[in-house]
């Protein structure tokens, strides 16, 4: 073998060899592709371009596993049932769609990519009786004490549960009873753990949730508690004009959609006494 050969050959042995090291040094390296993709819950244009995004990443070849807010954690059995037996999205949700406030055809083409490219599909949100039971009783009442014990519930950073609050007044207008506040962060809080939860049991090698805005900031929600986990997530918001975007990897504007005054619904608490 001519030496100039052997010398290349034996380089590239070495330069394997370092990549191999390095690699196996990095968790990172063999870390699951998680994506966040929010949502304004009302906003056509922001489902239509939440869709196109994921439809391309598709069509690029990943193909990761798919997580919705919009499906509780107690339909995962029916809604492996809907996939399995059905042919379309139409189907699935004739099948396990739940809560009338969701506006169900915005999510079809999501529900379509699943079912077209055989991803599979999770259920990732905590439900709504159990929300309810931890404002009443706190996180043991409704989720698991290893779920508890492994984020360390029961000694939540106050700027994580601070800023939690400041988005429950703000959610309520301002007109929330002052004890309500910090018991329905709480339960906001289990509804990021939750999701968090789902994401890191079943990322393989890339999952996808598609969750409110809220739920997919990188600073407060689901991705601050892959990072106890030392999970990355690519945190994206698809937001209207008057929305923050530095909590977010990345932002897409949306027009605002026209909608009455969401205060409206709401009326100052009575004095006490």
């Amino acid at each position: 073998m001519p030496q100039r050969l052997a010398l290349l050959l034996a380089l590239a042995c070495v330069i394997t060899a370092t990549q191999a090291r390095a690699e196996q040094a990095s968790p990172a390296a063999h870390a699951p592709e998680i994506l966040l993709l929010g949502e304004v819950h009302d906003s056509a244009v922001g489902h239509a371009a939440r869709a196109t995004l994921l439809q391309r990443r598709i069509a690029d070849g990943w193909r990761p596993a798919i997580a919705m807010e919009q499906f509780d954690t107690d339909q995962q059995p029916a809604l492996d049932a809907a996939m399995a037996a059905c042919a379309d999205a139409d189907c699935v949700l004739a099948r396990v769609a739940g809560k009338p406030s969701w506006h169900w055809p915005y999510y079809k083409p999501v529900i379509a990519m699943a079912l077209q490219y055989h991803l599979p599909l999770y259920a990732a949100n905590l439900s709504r009786g159990d929300a309810g039971k931890i404002v009443k009783d706190g996180f043991a009442a409704a989720l698991p004490a290893a779920l508890v014990a492994h984020y360390d519930l029961d000694h939540l950073p106050a700027a994580v549960l601070t800023a939690q609050e400041a988005e429950v007044r703000d959610g309520h207008c301002g007109m929330l009873p002052e004890e309500m506040v910090a018991p329905m962060a709480k339960a906001q809080i289990a509804r990021d753990v939750v999701m968090a939860e789902t994401l890191r049991t079943h990322a393989g090698s890339g999952i996808v949730l598609i969750a409110g805005n809220g739920h997919t900031r990188r600073d407060i929600a689901v991705a601050y508690w892959l990072r106890k986990d030392g999970l990355a997530a690519h945190a994206v918001g698809y937001l209207e004009p008057d929305s923050e975007g530095d909590r977010y990897d990345e932002v897409h504007r949306i027009p605002k959609t026209e909608r009455p005054d969401p205060c409206a619904q709401f009326r100052a608490p009575k004095p006490a006494g």
